[in-house]
């Protein structure tokens, strides 16, 4: 039987495929479609097929039915932010009704597997498909990554999940047995070691590779899963050789020459490339309201005719020390929270919008000035970006928008959305995986010590007491991965792990009400925005109704 890969069309191939040029243009397949027998006997289709698994990596465009796409809805599904629109069914999970018939746009499962199937099929082939060896295998190498991250987002969502390593077929039995979490991370580890051997630390051809998989990018996955099965939820003995593991994979990445802790402007972080980032999954430059990619478009305030679709909790707000690296809650800090935006951790002013805060260029915003305001954001009741300001529907219902990914350097109103990427992997996270680990095999000071690189980059000068110990150093580790990887996708499974979503998430998510008064004071109240319930069973994800009457698979306890 002939399959014809539809899904390999112009927009992939032109996108994605890198390919050079044909010499004769009538010769050619036409290019909406491939038979099975011409992808495997070129080498510029079998990249093709291997570009289009890249699909597998979260991005930064915001698709309300890519099931595979889970960048910004991982945020509103934890205690991290609020989603205005539901857009990916969060409120099922968030209001503690998950069932195995409704996760809806939350599920990853099928999806996923349909990118294992393709890399199976690929790998299964790819030997045999004539030309350089070296283009071969580094495209065998990317797709085995591929592969192992697809397995990791089963595994982070369900546990165990089938380790399915060749293609299915017509004849197939689609019966499946799960493996144990600890069985699939360490396949996951092996992977990488495997694509990593391969992949080259850096591509000489610049711009032009970037988002493609590196060294960097195989052992940056293979410390996060190595993390993941040293933590609590899947190390409840507290084994210290996981921990080990997952120490030495975080430290392999931070000894390679290829990575440095970004010291330009903080915002800038998200915005360009630099020598801080490991793997990216990037966006094309899309029209205004194109495939809804515009960031700035979906994440600015109202009174910026942006959607607010994502909006940080107090929660979140509160994570945010004081100037000095404090927590709020020390009452040394001077922190005051009648006036809360004072003297914060330098990272909640480039990644929070909040009111009082100037955002993008005034020029880009006239209609504002116009009217009598300015660019300085109006979240208080009756302000330009509050519910009675501008395009209400947009209003933020916790008074507050990130910053974080958004470029401000041009007008999304009326330009072309820039080209954007989603942080798969960055230097900071591998920093943080090494504090943890290394807290945990007793080396306290060590865990410190970068905890407080990445705080003295944004300006934090003081470094963390050494009296600081124990479950209060833990806490700390913890506060700093939700201060420095917000809105990365990091939250929601952190608190799994940790064990602590019983706590974290089975409480009403928060916002600030800000009244005006006519003396030109504000007052702030803190207030509930929504209310939410977290049960025993969501540690982990149901899997699907119909994939266990398919497969027979055993359900995920307490579904």
């Amino acid at each position: 039987m002939k399959r014809i890969y539809w899904r390999i069309g112009f927009t992939l191939l032109t996108a994605l495929s890198f390919m050079a040029c044909q010499k004769n243009v009538l010769d050619k397949v036409p290019l909406d479609s491939f038979s099975d027998e011409s992808v495997w006997k070129d080498l510029r289709l079998s990249e093709a097929f291997a570009n289009f698994q890249y699909n597998v990596l979260p991005n930064a465009g915001h698709y309300w039915d890519t099931l595979s796409n889970r960048s910004w809805a991982l945020s509103s599904a934890s205690d991290e932010a609020y989603n205005r629109f539901d857009d990916y069914n969060t409120f099922i999970m968030n209001s503690g009704s998950l069932t195995p018939d409704n996760l809806n746009n939350f599920d990853i499962w099928s999806e996923t597997y349909k990118r294992i199937q393709d890399c199976n099929l690929f790998l299964s082939k790819i030997d045999g498909v004539p030309g350089d060896d070296a283009w071969r295998n580094r495209l065998k190498a990317e797709v085995t990554y591929l592969r192992a991250y697809a397995y990791f987002k089963l595994i982070s969502d369900y546990g165990g999940v089938p380790l399915v390593k060749t293609p299915f077929n017509l004849n197939s039995k689609f019966e499946a047995t799960r493996s144990s979490f600890d069985e699939c991370a360490t396949f996951i580890a092996a992977e990488c070691d495997a694509a990593a051997a391969v992949l080259p630390a850096a591509y000489s051809n610049g711009a032009s590779e970037l988002g493609r998989a590196t060294k960097g990018a195989a052992l940056a996955l293979k410390s996060r899963v190595l993390l993941y099965a040293a933590s609590p939820q899947w190390n409840p003995a507290n084994d210290s050789r996981k921990w080990q593991l997952a120490s030495d994979a975080a430290k392999a990445i931070i000894d390679m020459p290829n990575y440095q802790l970004f010291t330009g402007p903080y915002a800038n972080l998200f915005t360009t490339w630099n020598t801080e980032l490991i793997m990216t999954r990037a966006t094309n430059k899309q029209y205004q309201w194109s495939a809804f990619q515009g960031v700035e478009m979906f994440l600015a305030p109202n009174g910026f005719h942006g959607w607010s679709s994502f909006a940080p909790s107090q929660g979140l707000v509160d994570a945010f020390g004081t100037a000095d690296g404090k927590d709020i809650t020390d009452p040394s800090s001077g922190y005051d929270p009648q006036n809360p935006y004072a003297n914060r951790d330098p990272r909640f002013y480039n990644d929070i919008i909040y009111d009082g805060r100037p955002y993008g260029r005034p020029d880009f915003f006239k209609d504002r000035y116009n009217a009598g305001h300015s660019n300085v954001v109006e979240t208080y009741e009756g302000g330009l970006d509050s519910e009675k300001g501008w395009d209400t529907w947009n209003a933020s219902f916790t008074r507050y928008s990130f910053r974080k990914y958004q470029d401000t350097t041009f007008n999304f109103n009326v330009e072309t959305q820039t080209n954007k990427f989603w942080v798969i992997a960055r230097l900071s996270e591998m920093y943080l995986n090494y504090a943890e680990a290394e807290f945990n095999l007793g080396h306290e000071s060590t865990a410190r010590q970068y905890l407080d690189l990445l705080r003295h980059r944004v300006g934090i000068t003081t470094n963390l007491p050494t009296t600081l110990s124990g479950p209060a150093l833990l806490k700390k580790i913890q506060n700093e991965r939700q201060v420095e990887l917000c809105l990365e996708g990091h939250r929601y499974y952190d608190v799994r792990r940790w064990k602590i979503a019983d706590e974290t998430e089975n409480k009403p998510l928060n916002g600030m009400k800000i009244v005006k008064n006519a003396d030109g004071s504000k007052t702030y109240t803190v207030i509930k925005v929504q209310d939410r319930m977290f049960k025993a069973q969501h540690y982990l994800l149901p899997i699907p109704r119909e994939e266990i009457r398919r497969t027979n698979l055993p359900q995920n306890p307490g579904y």
